[in-house]
């Protein structure tokens, strides 16, 4: 089978002026990037909104919510602002959604947290009546195309569910850690047998989809080891950095190069790296494209 090509995004994080978020968004236009993403945690740009005013200032990317916390939403309601934002944006929306991990931000917005199982529920009941209704010509608003379908997580539900139901699965690379709210990283291995599940949850479907992966720190100084001291929910616990795969580091060539084996060895042709990192990426996507 030929490899998919790559596409790369970068996932918007700080919160700004309408000027000022529509020159971050022409940016990464310019500097390559084919989706432009915006997190959904409270204190970030909200999201929807941030999107409508990404497509008035650019032409070429898509446009997403990465991830949408499931568990803040009414599946009917988001439904309909996903509806109408992709109309808004002329059919250029991807949803991706998830579970959400973060309890402190589910209390702050009064909402109740629930189990991990019932919060995967509630994530599979969104996944169902979102996909629905985008796909009933009488569902009102109605989006410009049906949009394209990302589920991100880890665990086995997750996965399975995006197996069975999504066009992009997108893999978090980390695990939750020993406090609540942190996580840890998952070795190759681990990632590599979180490919084989869901290839093995719908082996049928499983060329069909794209695969994703949210890329945690990119260092060209090949310092890995400060630049993951640099995250904020990251635990430190015992691996080796350098086997990471959701770390990046050394020269554009070489990170170009760690891209090309990602998607030999896991499938991975579509990655995320979040604002921080969206400069210096830019010259490991031109080193890709070159």
């Amino acid at each position: 089978m030929t490899a998919r090509e790559f596409r790369f995004g970068v996932n918007l994080l700080t919160p700004s002026s309408g000027a000022e978020w529509q020159a971050r968004c022409r940016e990464a236009e310019d500097l390559g990037y084919d989706v432009i993403a915006v997190a959904d945690h409270p204190g970030m740009p909200a999201p929807l909104p941030a999107l409508v005013s990404a497509a008035e200032v650019t032409t070429r990317p898509q446009l997403a919510v990465f991830v949408l916390n499931s568990g803040f939403y009414n599946p009917v309601l988001l439904a309909r602002d996903l509806a109408g934002t992709d109309a808004l944006l002329d059919g250029r929306l991807e949803i991706a959604l998830g579970t959400g991990y973060v309890k402190a931000e589910f209390d702050r917005a009064g909402i109740p947290w629930r189990t991990a199982s019932e919060r995967v529920d509630h994530l599979e009941r969104t996944v169902l009546e979102v996909g629905r209704l985008l796909a009933d010509p009488d569902h009102r608003p109605s989006p410009a195309r049906r949009p394209p379908l990302c589920v991100a997580g880890n665990g086995d539900r997750v996965l399975r569910i995006a197996a069975e139901h999504a066009d992009i699965v997108a893999f978090s690379g980390a695990a939750p850690g020993h406090r609540p709210g942190m996580l840890r990283f998952l070795g190759p291995d681990a990632l590599a047998a979180r490919v084989d599940h869901v290839r093995q949850a719908a082996p049928h479907r499983f060329d069909a989809l794209e695969l994703n992966l949210l890329v945690h720190a990119v260092a060209l100084d090949g310092e890995r080891q400060a630049a993951v001291e640099r995250l904020p929910r990251f635990e430190a616990h015992p691996i080796d950095l350098a086997q990471v795969p959701t770390v990046f580091s050394g020269p554009p060539a070489e990170i170009a190069e760690t891209l090309h084996q990602h998607r030999k060895t896991f499938g991975i042709s579509y990655v995320t790296v979040p604002e921080p990192a969206m400069r210096d990426f830019a010259r490991v996507i031109a080193e890709v494209r070159s």
